[in-house]
């Protein structure tokens, strides 16, 4: 099957398309004369993508967006509907199931709601999304469909004392699942193909709308989320006994802006990375040197993944320094 080479005249869909990576993807595809529907939970940050987009945009191009909850099938069904209609199409060529929240990093501390809340939009998301647009993917003469999972579908933690459950459980689910998806494909509608992103630290606002999403705001933490990091902090051999709440508040607010302006990657070059691999036929994006760093140290040493040593090797390198719970 020949790769998607060119996106003019061709329709995309684009989940989480208000900001970040979605809102990249959406503008470097509508720059190329793709006709582009987006969907978010914030009607405000799709309208900034959507004018961006179109004034990067060739005549004739058409965008559209959609307010939709991706961990609601009974949404995204909506929103697919919408697209068909907006866009006056019986059929889509690209599919990016692009949406996803952080958060939930213990099956054991955290209130199963918020672990249900990350693991249903990272998750949840993929499979709503497939489903919801598979009747316009099979209706296409030449379609994709390209998931977002992470360097925490390879690794599932933040570090051997960073615990990263619902998110790395459903990036591992949507690695896995884009896989299958090759062979069903190819089984029973070989006109379409698969394709697996796999990001490392890339500049977005994930962290920052992860914490508003659990209503946390990163500069007004309540005292009991800073009580739960103080134990987070004893239980690694740090002392924080001089530090005041204020002092702790800063630190993370820093570490949000850190995570979003001071990433290796831009959201912008993490776009352009994933549209290249599309249109090169890679079935397996990495996106970053140090994805391709983890990647590479995981098949290496697979069975010492979650020691001490392995993490330090990787910030020896250079990679996730401030991220990773040494």
């Amino acid at each position: 099957m020949n790769p998607i080479s060119d996106f003019s005249g061709l329709v995309a869909v684009v989940t989480g398309g208000g900001t970040g990576m979605g809102r990249e993807l959406t503008v470097q595809l509508a720059t190329k004369g793709c006709h582009v529907a987006v969907c978010d939970v914030s009607q405000e940050a799709m309208d900034e993508t959507t004018a961006i987009a179109m004034a990067a945009a060739p005549a004739g191009t058409r965008l559209t967006s959609f307010v939709a909850d991706v961990s609601n099938p009974d949404a995204v069904d909506a929103f697919a509907a919408h697209v068909a209609d907006a866009l006056g199409t019986t059929s889509i060529n690209l599919l990016f199931n692009n949406a996803g929240i952080a958060g939930a990093g213990s099956i054991i501390k955290e209130d199963p709601a918020n672990w249900d809340r990350v693991f249903g939009v990272c998750w949840g998301g993929v499979l709503n999304g497939t489903r919801s647009f598979m009747p316009l993917l099979l209706a296409s003469e030449r379609g994709q469909v390209v998931n977002t999972s992470s360097i925490n579908g390879m690794w599932a933690c933040l570090g051997p004392h960073g615990p990263h459950t619902a998110y790395s459980a459903a990036k591992f689910a949507v690695k896995g699942f884009t896989e299958a998806l090759m062979v069903d494909f190819r089984m029973n509608a070989p006109h379409l193909t698969a394709a697996v992103v796999m990001p490392g630290h890339i500049g977005t606002a994930i962290l920052r709308n992860s914490f508003e999403a659990s209503g946390r705001d990163p500069k007004h933490l309540q005292d009991e989320f800073i009580d739960e990091m103080r134990e987070d902090f004893v239980k690694r051999g740090i002392d924080v006994s001089a530090a005041s709440n204020e002092d702790i508040r800063t630190i993370v607010a820093m570490r949000v802006d850190g995570f979003e302006n001071e990433a290796p990657t831009s959201a912008a070059s993490a776009a352009g990375i994933i549209l290249d691999g599309v249109r090169s036929g890679e079935w397996r994006i990495l996106v970053g040197d140090d994805a391709h760093a983890l990647d590479q140290a995981l098949r290496a040493d697979p069975a010492n993944a979650y020691t001490v040593e392995f993490t330090a090797a990787l910030t020896a390198q250079g990679h996730y320094q401030g991220l990773i719970v040494e």
